[in-house]
């Protein structure tokens, strides 16, 4: 049985503005329904890492805060801490970042929360026993919500193709111990022929998982002066990808044949968790705008790899998710981006930026799952 999915564009028709289209879209979404009256209402977003500027944007943020509150809910902004080094690591540092990226209380007309406390270890432990899965550990201020609002950045990913609803949900609704044990199994490995020995990884990476040793005579190297290679610990190593990110010279990857699947299927879980006990009480956004070729958990963000698009609503995760890859994949690429020079970019842009990486799973495992449905209709506003 296929869902429906609302779609706004950008045509500022009748001189309406962007934030008055995202009131209207919520509307016909029905996202009234969606509010407990009087309960609290988790309006999950990413906030920007400090230096990324493709995260939406505080101003189209604040249609979605006064939607709810009209509904009769209590919205509150959130999202949980990061486990990788970087300015969202901790409540204090990711409340900062938040602020500096414009999610001030008089911009976007709620408070921010960071769901899962001062250092990550605010938590509700959820029961989903599926097949990875027995207990998830989901941040307690997404756990303990009456309703669940995700606002998405919708954009591509290095570990999961593309980051959406069920992303939003999933990875961001977790704590730090539900993001490690998505991650668990991913330790990275290293390209000796790129690796410098320039202890960057090693230096941003919390776990002591990377060392530097000396290069053996045999071992590729990119330069003579090379003499030093990272090493990682598997046993140490939480798989957060920190080091995918700090490497300035792209020497470390993961083994996407064997992690990439397993990742997908605990982030789908984890999401089931998140909203679990209010599965009838959520709505799912996402922001088809400045589509950018990697998350905006990175400190910086590179040209966005189509034009901008629209927003798009559902009560079901997966079929907006669905329609938004669709929508990706019927734009022509920039010629400014990463897909310039990409063969496959007519028909499926995250395989041209990621050929590697089988997103089309997480959709799968969510279906067979029953968080939703990849069958929709698409219904303009």
């Amino acid at each position: 049985m296929s869902s429906q999915v609302l779609f706004a564009d950008l045509r500022a028709r009748n001189n309406e503005s962007l934030p008055a289209k995202i009131g209207r879209l919520l509307k016909a979404a029905e996202l009234e329904r969606a509010i407990k009256k009087g309960g609290l209402a988790a309006v999950k977003i990413h906030f920007g890492e400090r230096g990324n500027t493709a995260f939406v944007r505080p101003v189209l943020v604040r249609p979605v805060v006064d939607a709810v509150r009209e509904a009769g809910g209590k919205p509150f902004l959130t999202d949980s801490g990061t486990l990788y080094a970087g300015s969202r690591g901790n409540a204090v540092d990711h409340l900062a970042t938040a602020v500096l990226n414009g999610f001030a209380y008089p911009v976007v007309g709620a408070p921010l929360i960071v769901a899962d406390g001062l250092d990550g270890r605010d938590e509700e432990a959820v029961a989903v026993n599926l097949k990875n899965t027995r207990e998830a550990y989901v941040a307690s201020a997404v756990a303990r919500a009456a309703s669940f609002v995700s606002v998405a950045h919708f954009k591509l990913h290095e570990v999961s193709g593309f980051g959406g609803a069920i992303k939003n949900t999933g990875m961001g609704g977790a704590s730090r111990r539900g993001k490690m044990a998505q991650h668990s199994g991913m330790a990275p490995k290293v390209d000796a022929g790129k690796c410098v020995g320039c202890g960057v990884c090693r230096d941003q990476c919390l776990y002591g998982a990377i060392r530097l040793e000396e290069r053996s005579p045999e071992a590729a190297r990119p330069s003579d002066d090379a003499s030093k290679i990272a090493v990682v610990n598997p046993e140490l190593c939480v798989g957060c990808g920190g080091c995918l990110h700090a490497c300035p010279q792209q020497a470390m990857s993961i083994v996407f044949e064997k992690d990439l699947r397993l990742f997908m299927e605990r982030m789908v879980e984890y999401a089931v968790a998140a909203l679990k006990g209010k599965e009838r009480r959520c709505l799912f956004v996402n922001f088809l705008v400045q589509i950018s070729p990697a998350c905006d958990c990175h400190p910086f963000s590179d040209a966005p790899i189509v034009p901008d698009i629209g927003v798009t609503a559902s009560t079901d995760p997966v079929a907006v998710d669905q329609a938004s890859v669709d929508l990706l994949n019927a734009q022509c690429p920039l010629h400014s981006s990463c897909l310039e020079n990409a063969a496959e970019a007519s028909s499926d842009k995250i395989k041209a930026v990621y050929p590697r990486i089988p997103w089309e799973h997480q959709l799968e495992y969510a279906e067979e799952l029953g968080l939703g449905s990849r069958a929709y209709e698409l219904l303009q506003l």
